[in-house]
């Protein structure tokens, strides 16, 4: 505690000479000259920028070189009133007598550093994380131009408890956070490029690219947080009562989240689904758009998108219409008259099957009698189709009407329920006792 006081008189006494410098004639001076470059900087910004964003228009670049150097134009407001300011701290010192420039100079340094960091940081395409970077940057580069980043540091360093032999003070939280927030964010970009390099290999089914991406991501991810926290000084020994916390919530709380993980794993591993299937689960029926680690997006033929968690893959029944190949049969059921005959209906249905373009000729339409119903001579008509991934209802729809055409024209009668209703009368008269 006797360093902290230290720190805190050395920060009273920069407060003290600021507090006196306030009230020198130079000090409103160079006030003066700092709003003055600021606001001609301002003005400048207001009629560039727009012409500069309209030059990028006019070029044909990538997009986000087009929004970065669109970024970069809003600095103009700092790089002139930067460059006015150097400027006049110059002119400042060759002034007889020398005219306080002390203020001009710190100003431009800001400026020169807060037009560097933010121009670096152009590189970084999510917004949150581009300010919270330079932001974070810039605070660390004034402490230092202002000359009181160590009495920072080790005021910061002094706010601590200590657990044995290790001790956590702000210090050592904010430089963990930092290390964890840059290189899990460094993790995950890496992890991005890596996958998309991956889903171009030719020789690479689609599930393994899956696969691969995920276990990419998943180590990347885990060595940032291992070497952020180490760099940070934590020792990770410590972190075993945390880690027997965390393992007894994921018995208890996050079990459906991990046997989600574990299932998408395991379906990626034996490629039982894999991105492009056509698969119907509990009712839904589409192509498998995106398998994650939690969840597989089912998009069905209305463009709909079912979000299933993936260990309904594993325990539930699961018809996959393209495993292997797409070739696949179907059925249509249909009723007919008693009084029509079988061998004509047999032979009319199978080349009634026939007549959509999608139906394989190899193996042809094959139609069976397959019972005697109450009211109807029943039969089941199969045919094949290679493409179940341009849908099924729709081509057993055309066959079914291919079947009522041909019925029609060869008097053949779909039969329908009827109900003969009789009604009694309970009111007859009685016979008369003999």
């Amino acid at each position: 505690m006797e360093f902290l006081g230290k720190n805190i008189d050395r920060f009273k006494d920069i407060g003290n000479d600021m507090v006196e410098a306030a009230f020198l004639p130079d000090t409103w001076i160079q006030f003066a000259i700092i709003a003055a470059a600021l606001a001609v900087g301002y003005v400048t910004r207001k009629w560039l920028s727009p012409k500069i964003v309209n030059a990028l228009d006019h070029i044909d670049w990538p997009y986000r070189v087009e929004k970065a150097i669109a970024r970069i134009a809003n600095l103009v407001m700092q790089v002139v009133a930067a460059v006015i300011l150097i400027f006049a701290s110059q002119v400042a010192l060759m002034t007889p007598p020398p005219f306080g420039s002390s203020l001009l100079v710190l100003a431009s340094n800001l400026l020169v550093a807060w037009v560097i960091i933010r121009a670096l940081v152009q590189i970084i395409h999510n917004p949150a994380m581009r300010h919270t970077i330079s932001l974070v940057g810039w605070t660390i580069a004034a402490l230092a131009i202002l000359g009181i980043l160590d009495e920072t540091s080790a005021a910061l360093d002094d706010f601590g408890i200590n657990f044995g032999t290790f001790r956590v003070s702000v210090l050592t939280l904010i430089k963990g956070a930092l290390s964890l927030f840059i290189l899990v964010y460094l993790a995950s970009f890496v992890a991005s490029v890596l996958e998309r390099k991956v889903q171009k290999a030719q020789s690479i089914s689609p599930s393994s690219k899956v696969l691969i991406g995920k276990v990419l991501r998943i180590l990347l991810i885990t060595f940032a947080v291992l070497i952020g926290i180490t760099s940070a000084g934590f020792d990770l020994s410590l972190l075993a009562v945390l880690s027997g916390a965390i393992g007894l919530g994921i018995g208890f709380g996050l079990q459906k989240v991990v046997s989600n993980l574990f299932s998408g794993m395991l379906l990626l591993m034996d490629r039982s689904i894999k991105p492009g299937d056509i698969i119907e689960v509990e009712g839904t029926f589409g192509w498998v758009d995106y398998m994650g680690a939690r969840y597989t997006s089912i998009v069905t033929r209305d463009n709909k998108s079912f979000l299933i968690p993936n260990e309904d893959f594993v325990t539930q029944k699961v018809v996959n219409w393209s495993h292997g190949n797409t070739f696949v049969r179907v059925e249509v059921k249909f009723g007919v008259d008693y009084a029509s005959d079988p061998h004509q209906v047999k032979a009319l249905a199978e080349a009634a099957a026939k007549t959509p373009k999608r139906i394989c000729e190899d193996p042809a339409p094959v139609c069976h009698l397959v019972g005697f119903g109450d009211s109807s001579l029943d039969f089941t008509l199969r045919f094949w189709i290679k493409d179940a991934e341009e849908g099924v209802t729709n081509v057993r729809g055309a066959v079914m009407l291919a079947l009522w055409d041909t019925f029609k024209e060869n008097g053949i009668n779909i039969p329908f329920p009827r109900r003969d209703v009789r009604i009694m009368d309970d009111k007859a008269p009685k016979k008369a006792a003999g």
